[in-house]
């Protein structure tokens, strides 16, 4: 069967504990138990095998076990893990699910029907060839979220190969292709998975402190609010092995910052795309962004500076747009690279760039600037339309304490004249009260870019 081989290790070894949820350690023993009931009522309500089936729900153990009951079962999962509802609707119907499963507060479950019929063609195509199926969506950062399909036998094939047990925080979330590669690495080990009730810096450094987590899978922009709340410093975070950070750029500034939280932990870059998985990774040092990318079941080029992917667990294709696969199969990841012989260094999305006079600019290099600077809490930079050269770059800067905008303004435009090409420093500087970013922990840029070719990291 499709989970054999994670539930058989299970049932092999079912003192070890699984899943940390509200504190409590439930063991891979309840975890199988609870794998077998969901089973029991999957069949009890009649789900059919390669249903199309919302799974509403998070990194507790029923939500786990539901997980990995619907792939044993056959259905097409389609994970919610969202809290905006008018957003969660747009999923469903998008998908088609034909029955929603949802696990509450309590962790327990009921599965309803939804009145639909999910018909797609890549659905077909999962249900002649027998196999489960997994429906992730993109962020939408760079515009209107795609659904993308996969063939969950295809994304699961790594992970057959037992490798490092690490007891892991389960930080990213449980609809997003890092959140997902996080909980089966931590499976198919026999780890443990560490949840936390909310994503703030001091509820993450406390589960860590109190749970001995090694493994830390995180954003850069949650590496800056870290730093700028001192949580690390009001916790014994000293168990960390590994800081494994990706989902956008990490600047060089927030880089180091995450090198002084963490002085005794490795920094590794991950990388991932919602249509392609997550790719085996291999930072050149914990001080450098220049990271190997690819391996058995990946394969990476760089064309005209953007990265592209061919990969064995990539997705079948989007519910909602045309396949994005060039004639030979490689995936354009629309993340512009630096190359330095087996190494790259991602250097912005190329729906990021500002043209300046004909000159390019990846906002990342300049908040790394800025950022470099005292009383500047975050920073998001961004184009606005300009007669005459075309885009301006625009600064949105939180600050720590209060300070007039002249003064902020002419700090920013003379250290960045200081450390980068004229064109790269910003025309308008704008105070903002707000931390520019989602529930991803991923920066929101204020631009309006061009789309066309570009698919949504992970």
């Amino acid at each position: 069967m499709i989970m054999d081989f994670l539930v058989d290790a299970f049932r092999e070894q079912p003192e070890r504990p699984a899943i940390v949820w509200h504190d409590h350690e439930y063991t891979y023993g309840d975890l199988a138990r609870r794998i077998d009931d969901t089973l029991e009522t999957l069949h009890a309500h009649r789900v059919p095998v390669g249903a199309a089936v919302a799974l509403e729900a998070g990194y507790s153990p029923a939500g786990v076990a539901s997980l990995l009951a619907l792939a044993e079962h056959g259905c097409i999962a389609v994970p919610l893990a969202i809290e905006n509802e008018q957003k969660k609707e747009e999923y469903r119907e998008l998908s088609s699910a034909e029955f929603a499963l949802v696990v509450d507060g309590m962790d327990e479950w009921r599965i309803v029907s939804t009145g639909r019929t999910a018909t797609h063609d890549l659905y077909t195509r999962l249900r002649e060839a027998g196999h489960p199926g997994l429906v992730l969506y993109s962020s939408g950062s760079t515009g209107k979220s795609k659904a993308a399909v996969h063939d969950f036998v295809r994304l699961l094939a790594k992970f057959r190969k037992r490798r490092k047990d690490f007891r892991t925080l389960a930080f990213l979330m449980f609809d997003h292709i890092g959140g997902i590669d996080a909980l089966f690495y931590a499976l198919s080990n026999m780890s443990c998975v560490v949840t936390v009730a909310q994503r703030t810096p001091d509820a993450i450094c406390a589960a860590i402190e109190r749970h001995g987590v090694q493994v830390l899978p995180t954003t850069p922009t949650f590496m800056n609010l870290l730093a700028l709340s001192e949580a690390y410093r009001r916790h014994d975070t000293s168990s960390v092995k590994y800081v494994a950070y990706g989902s956008e750029v990490m600047t060089s500034t927030t880089l180091a910052r995450t090198r002084e939280m963490f002085p005794n932990a490795i920094l590794q870059q991950k990388f991932g795309t919602t249509e392609t998985g997550a790719l085996r990774s291999k930072s050149r040092d914990s001080e450098s962004n220049w990271v190997k990318l690819g391996g058995d079941e990946h394969a990476i080029r760089v064309v005209d500076g953007i990265l592209q992917i061919k990969a064995e667990s990539a997705m079948l294709g989007y519910l909602n747009a045309p396949n994005p696969f060039t004639d030979d199969g490689w995936f354009i990841t629309g993340d512009a690279v630096e190359t330095d012989g087996d190494y790259v260094r991602i250097v912005g999305r190329r729906s990021d760039i500002v043209n300046i006079g004909g000159e390019k600019v990846y906002p990342a290099e300049v908040e790394s600037t800025i950022q470099e600077l005292a009383n500047i809490e975050d920073v998001t930079v961004h184009g606005e339309p300009n007669a005459f050269a075309g885009s301006i770059l625009v600064a949105r800067v939180h600050l720590s304490t209060p300070e007039s905008l002249a003064s902020v303004t002419q700090r920013i435009q003379l250290h960045c004249l200081s450390r980068l090409q004229r064109y790269k420093v910003p025309a308008k500087v704008i105070l903002d009260g707000q931390h520019r970013h989602g529930e991803r922990f991923k920066k929101s840029r204020l631009t309006t870019p061009n789309t066309d070719g570009i698919a949504d990291r992970g």
